[in-house]
């Protein structure tokens, strides 16, 4: 019997997730174009900047009065108080720009805000030990690796690409080469990339017209890949893998001899 964790929710073969930072004006027009074609994001802001438009060069924020309704159906995360690098900051302000960025993001959005990017990209192995002790749950980079692979870890959450590359791997992402297991498309950028180095919202629309309203795809928030992915990851196998217990409260899907097979949250189900 081969076993394989081949899908995401629903029994969906991909998953694609969107990943802005800095929370600038832009975001405005991006989220419209998301929930226009049903696409999912996840916004990394600096809680310091919302509302402010006189720190140069940072571009102009949203307002924080705004913040909620805009990404509704959407997710907020951190992304450090003041745009921090984290590798050049003492443990006091370390705690400071990520659980103060954390607080004050989850009296915005109105639940536990779980996750980050990274300011600049910029991280070190000191930098995801204190976020491990701080029980946050996932970090993104901006190393692209140009693949559809999950991470290992999700502190070091290494993404697909940016969002000028994003279109020419769709093709990619549909090959064969990618149908063996569970693949993910992630996406980052900056909103403001699109209007201030020149009009360049066409590269967006382009991408999101493209990719969206496909049956074989998931469209999820950072954070849903992550819970997913840790549900199929904490499947709890006999020996002789003819039962699998599943302690999460989320149904997950496995392909079992290429037929696929739900194994429903908190159940154990027999595989042969």
């Amino acid at each position: 019997m081969i076993i394989t964790p081949k899908y995401f929710k629903d029994k969906l073969p991909k998953a694609l997730t969107m990943s802005y930072d800095d929370g600038p004006y832009e975001d405005y027009r991006l989220v419209e174009l998301f929930n226009k074609y049903k696409i999912k994001g996840t916004f990394h802001l600096n809680s310091r900047y919302m509302d402010r438009d006189d720190y140069p060069p940072q571009p102009e924020k949203i307002k924080m009065t705004d913040a909620k309704k805009l990404y509704e159906g959407h997710e907020i995360s951190v992304h450090t108080v003041n745009h921090a690098d984290l590798r050049d900051v003492n443990n006091l302000r370390f705690l400071h720009e990520v659980l103060d960025d954390k607080k004050a993001l989850e009296d915005i959005a109105g639940y536990p805000v779980r996750g980050m990017s990274y300011p600049y990209g910029y991280y070190n192995d000191e930098v995801v030990q204190r976020l491990r002790y701080l029980d946050m749950e996932y970090a993104r980079t901006t190393k692209s690796h140009k693949s559809f692979y999950l991470p290992d870890d999700f502190l070091v959450w290494h993404p697909t690409c940016h969002h000028n590359d994003a279109t020419d791997l769709i093709s990619a992402f549909d090959s064969p080469r990618w149908n063996m297991g569970m693949n993910l498309f992630y996406v980052w950028g900056h909103s403001y990339e699109f209007e201030r180095w020149g009009d360049k919202w066409y590269i967006i629309e382009e991408f999101c017209k493209r990719i969206s309203g496909r049956e074989d795809i998931w469209y999820a928030t950072n954070i849903e890949i992550k819970d997913y992915v840790d549900a199929v990851r904490n499947l709890k196998f006999t020996v002789d893998t003819s039962m699998v217990y599943n302690p999460s409260c989320t149904d997950v899907w496995l392909d079992v001899d290429r037929e696929p097979v739900k194994v429903a949250a908190g159940q154990l189900t027999k595989l042969k």
